[in-house]
């Protein structure tokens, strides 16, 4: 359920409405906005009167939120919410870049990749030192002592550093680092690691599971808000279906599904979905026209002999140039 508030209404009239939600058993989620404050009430109460919220002072609507999921549900919400990561805002009319590679390998190459992802005009480095791979002889990243220096090489080139965890018991120790933490699609409904990420003061980049409904991937957003974190990125990276000629398919309906069912901001990674670098500029391009409130893409400065998905990653000429193509896109659909 969802309460919206007069825009004249006091501190009192909003904490005697919260006092009597809690009196009923539901749990409130306050959200103040420039003119009205929304409170979020959560909980099942069969056969609970919302005309006795509805009557109090300084109430001016109540909604009831149909969803299974109530606080990353668009209901209540005229506009989408916006993330402010380190002073780069994530959502609204502005579109933005992540840029990286799957595994780290060593400082130089690093400092080559963040230095021409920062010129091209992306505002996060993506950098996996901690990742488990499907197959045992895949590259796993380095050790962990590298964190702080991936931290480093983020600052000196004025970066946030976007790193994915798979583990609830590396939360603490990577949120020391990273700006953004990356829950990976295999970890989507890892419902241990999600609760522990809503406990830290982070961003969550939340990758759809490839075999998941979107209902499924909003719900999983869910797990960390209502554990305490609202800041949660949406990240449609392909799912699992009979073609084969990409490694998944890239589904771009979700992104405008997503955003029509939550107001949370929806990213998409064309290089995972793909595979296959020369369909990741195309479909970056796809992905701004459906809706998408950024991308997150593969890049190396020697691409062909990248440590692993060396296939699926953009040359520096490449990424330019889809740097170039989404800002096309974005003014023509009204983004900046």
């Amino acid at each position: 359920m969802v309460v919206f508030m007069k825009n004249t209404a006091s501190d009192e009239e909003i904490e005697t409405v919260i006092t009597n939600l809690n009196a009923y058993g539901f749990d409130v989620h306050r959200s103040s906005g420039v003119s009205q404050t929304v409170l979020g009430a959560i909980g099942v109460q069969p056969g609970f009167d919302h005309r006795i919220i509805r009557g109090l002072n300084g109430v001016a609507d109540v909604q009831r939120v149909t969803e299974p999921y109530k606080l990353a549900s668009r209901v209540g919400r005229d506009t989408p919410s916006i993330i402010d990561v380190e002073g780069v805002k994530i959502g609204g009319q502005k579109i933005t870049v992540m840029a990286g590679f799957q595994g780290i390998e060593g400082r130089k190459r690093m400092e080559s990749v963040a230095s021409n992802i920062s010129s091209s005009g992306a505002s996060f480095l993506r950098g996996n030192t901690l990742k488990q791979r499907t197959s045992f002889y895949e590259f796993q990243g380095l050790e962990k002592d590298e964190l702080k220096l991936m931290r480093e090489i983020s600052d000196q080139f004025d970066l946030k550093l976007v790193m994915e965890v798979d583990a609830a018991e590396l939360v603490g120790m990577i949120s020391n680092y990273a700006s953004i933490l990356v829950v990976g699609a295999r970890n989507m409904q890892n419902f241990e690691l999600l609760r522990e990420l809503g406990g830290v003061n982070r961003t969550v980049l939340l990758e759809r599971g490839f075999a998941a409904t979107v209902e499924e991937w909003i719900m999983a957003a869910e797990y960390i808000m209502r554990s305490g974190n609202t800041h949660v990125i949406l990240c449609e990276r392909g799912i699992r279906t009979f073609e084969s000629a990409t490694r998944f398919t890239l589904d771009l309906s979700a992104v405008s599904v997503a955003k029509t069912k939550s107001h949370l901001p929806v990213f998409v990674d064309p290089s995972q979905a793909t595979g296959i670098r020369n369909h990741v500029t195309p479909l970056a391009r796809a992905a701004i026209a459906a809706g998408a409130d950024g991308v997150i893409v593969d890049v190396h400065d020697d691409s062909p002999n990248a440590s692993e998905s060396g296939v699926q990653t953009l040359d520096f000429y490449q990424f330019s140039d889809l740097i170039t193509q989404i800002k096309k896109v974005a003014i023509a659909v009204g983004r900046i």
